[in-house]
């Protein structure tokens, strides 16, 4: 399931995502939550609205099939690779002398 998510919160700065995946999950008859994604929320100008999108799946391996590796760590349900930042360096100037 897809949708876009409309949250007025008059007097708050913002709803935490976790508070809306709780709420997403009774509405909807979740049993999973970490199959519930949200992502790209805006606040309107002027505050109280905000605009965001989300994802549903209906179990966790669609989700880790279909979702971008970044959303899964944002989500807890992949590890991030760490790589040195001297080793970034090194490999963006191997990069630039293969190039010309």
């Amino acid at each position: 399931r897809q949708f876009i998510l409309d949250v007025i919160h008059p007097g708050r700065a913002n709803v935490p995502k976790a508070e809306l995946v709780k709420h997403l999950a009774t509405m909807y008859k979740v049993d999973d939550e970490a199959t519930i994604f949200l992502f790209g929320f805006q606040t309107k100008f002027g505050g109280g609205k905000s605009t965001g999108f989300g994802l549903i799946y209906d179990n966790l391996d669609a989700a880790k099939k279909f979702e971008p590796r970044y959303r899964l760590v944002r989500a807890g349900q992949a590890e991030e690779k760490k790589v040195g930042r001297q080793q970034r360096k090194q490999r963006k100037n191997r990069a630039k002398k293969m190039k010309g």
